[in-house]
């Protein structure tokens, strides 16, 4: 079944207030398919991706040599000094990883992951940069892609709850801090498969208020994906990222849904593979999650955490493990 979309949620999010009907689509078609509304890029040859392959990874604090007059942190303003031999180290695993598509946390901007791409692997050929960065903080969460995008989905301006928690005043306590670090992406493999990519870093720390906070974020995120499948119960869905959760945490229960209509599915579960520290992981708070739709285009055993070199190196680039998922598309 090709995928559809309702033209009205389009001209909204896309064409803004635009109205002439010049520039906008034939209101008459409720259900445009992917070739009514998305032109294929000149770069893009789509029959070359008969496999996907996905990689998510906490780059810790990685930011470029110059100062964002705009942001006032001592590391944003003076990056540490073993940075280029990061940068060196990183790039050696996204080159080995080599992934259609690449997902960072903790990456200071967008506009900085292009200008790494074209610096360190311009043979990977990444055309796509895009996030949704933080106008006073640096750890972004930004991505990568040889392959085409369609909506981009924003949750920077959300307002979440903290369920549970009061402020000074006892009034319940909410945020609209880090959500930012959420966002879901339509990839747009061919004209007869997509499927919606969130990245996130959600609230780091461990304790109620913080279990709390992720939560409320958990929360917004599932509300769209209701949302989503209600326009299509047929939506592919996969959640990657550092939530800053291990997997019998009762905020990971609540994204995952096990018996509820928008259920996700983790690969590793009841494993001990883990991704955090990187030089003597113990526990695994990094995540890549299909939801129940997407499971049977995930190729069997290829969630991986990877180590591209010794322990020692791979702590030397970040302190998380990257991971990687191979999909095979088929037909939405």
């Amino acid at each position: 079944m090709k995928f559809t979309f309702s033209l009205s949620l389009l001209s909204l999010l896309v064409f803004g207030g635009c109205s002439s009907s010049t520039e906008l689509a034939d209101q008459s078609n409720p259900s445009a398919t992917y070739s009514d509304v998305f032109a294929q890029p000149n770069w893009y040859t789509y029959t070359k991706f008969d496999t996907l392959t996905i990689l998510s990874w906490n780059v810790e604090h990685f930011v470029d040599e110059f100062d964002n007059p705009y942001i006032d942190n001592d590391r944003e303003n003076n990056p540490p000094q073993n940075m280029d031999e990061r940068r060196e180290l990183v790039s050696d695993v996204i080159k080995r990883a080599n992934a259609d598509v690449v997902v960072l946390q903790e990456f200071e901007s967008d506009s900085y992951a292009q200008q790494f791409a074209e610096e360190y692997f311009p043979e990977l050929g990444y055309q796509i940069f895009s996030g949704h960065e933080s106008s006073d903080w640096y750890m972004n969460v930004v991505m990568m892609s040889r392959v085409p995008l369609g909506l981009f989905h924003s949750y920077a301006t959300s307002n979440t709850p903290i369920p549970g928690q009061l402020d000074e005043a006892g009034n319940p306590e909410s945020q609209t801090f880090i959500n930012n670090r959420m966002w879901t992406a339509e990839i747009l493999v061919n004209p007869e498969y997509h499927f919606f990519l969130t990245g996130v870093h959600l609230k780091a720390g461990r304790g109620e208020r913080n279990e709390s906070w992720r939560m409320g974020q958990m929360n917004l995120l599932r509300y769209h994906y209701d949302q989503l499948l209600k326009q299509n119960p047929d939506a592919n869905i996969l959640a990657v990222g550092d939530f800053n959760g291990t997997p019998e945490s009762p905020e990971m229960e609540l994204f995952l849904g096990e018996g509820t209509d928008i259920e996700f599915i983790d690969p590793l579960a009841e494993t001990e593979i883990f991704s955090h520290p990187a030089d003597s992981a113990f526990w695994r708070i990094d995540h890549i999650l299909p939801n129940t739709n997407m499971i049977k285009e995930v190729v069997n055993g290829s969630v991986k955490v990877n180590y591209y070199f010794s322990p020692d190196s791979m702590n030397q680039a970040a302190d998380h493990l990257p991971m990687t998922i191979k999909i095979i598309p088929v037909e939405n």
